[in-house]
């Protein structure tokens, strides 16, 4: 299946027998991706659809986020050709989810791809001879544009862009876009937006409503309706090995990833 439309309509396409690939991704760090990745993969596993969750960032905090504490082999294996992706994945402590995890050995990725001539389908061809089920496989990407990023976006059919409500919130984003461009140009022309989601928000101040408003008229509808606001428990949660759905269903921080789920998961062509 794949994204169809820039504001992240579902469609079949046949590419991958497994699932939607979503390519969780912004250059700029500290913007809520990785705490993204792990809480929306958690959300579509409580609607009981199977996901898959890649740690695609050699610091390994979307592994460490659904409790994996193991021993290779990683994805560093497997983009090194020493394991299959179906060989590396595990099951996490949540229903309906599992992980292709990832350590600092990913670190030896990026230049070991840089022999490859055809490195940046790695992750693609890797991901095509699973046989899980999947409905949707969330990758989580590292804060740069290196080519660990790139393997991923290769392998996506859309990409989802957090944004935090700060003021340097646009910084980068652009360069992001273009990276999507390139990305398309090399062989992946269908590579969609399928959504720029607004995180911690925080709406007693000012400074979250103005960043909010500016990016909903930059960017338009591709914008989600749905806003991931600051909060204590999404915080907490990682250090307990668990996505917040499974530390406080009932924090505002689960309740937002619910429904972001939801949203992505019912989003048409406008």
């Amino acid at each position: 299946m794949r994204l169809t439309d820039r504001t992240g309509g579902f469609s079949a396409s046949g590419r991958f027998a497994v699932a939607d690939v979503l390519a969780v991704a912004n250059q700029k760090g500290g913007v809520g991706k990785t705490t993204s990745a792990i809480n929306l993969a958690a959300a579509f596993g409580a609607m009981e659809r199977r996901v898959l969750l890649v740690d695609s960032d050699p610091q390994g905090n979307a592994s460490r986020g659904v409790g994996w504490s193991g021993r290779p082999p990683t994805l560093f294996d497997v983009l090194s050709g020493e394991a299959s992706a179906g060989e590396v994945v595990v099951a996490s402590g949540f229903p309906y989810l599992d992980l292709l995890p990832a350590n600092r050995d990913l670190v030896g990725a990026e230049f070991g791809l840089q022999r490859d001539a055809d490195w940046i389908r790695r992750l693609a061809s890797s991901l095509e001879e699973l046989d899980g089920g999947y409905e949707r496989i969330f990758v989580d990407c590292p804060p740069a544009l290196g080519r660990l990023t790139l393997n991923a976006l290769f392998a996506a059919d859309a990409v989802i862009v957090p944004l935090q409500c700060e003021y340097f919130a646009l910084e980068g984003i652009s360069e992001l876009l273009a990276t999507v461009q390139r990305v398309r140009e090399l062989g992946r022309p269908e590579l969609e937006i399928a959504g720029v989601v607004l995180t911690m928000y925080d709406d007693r101040t000012n400074l979250s409503r103005d960043v909010a408003k500016e990016v909903r008229r930059h960017f338009g509808s591709v914008v989600c309706d749905t806003i991931v606001p600051r909060n204590v428990r999404l915080a907490e949660a990682p250090s307990y090995g668990m996505p917040v759905l499974q530390y406080d269903i009932k924090s505002k921080g689960s309740q937002a990833y619910l429904g972001l789920a939801h949203e992505l998961a019912g989003r048409r062509p406008r």
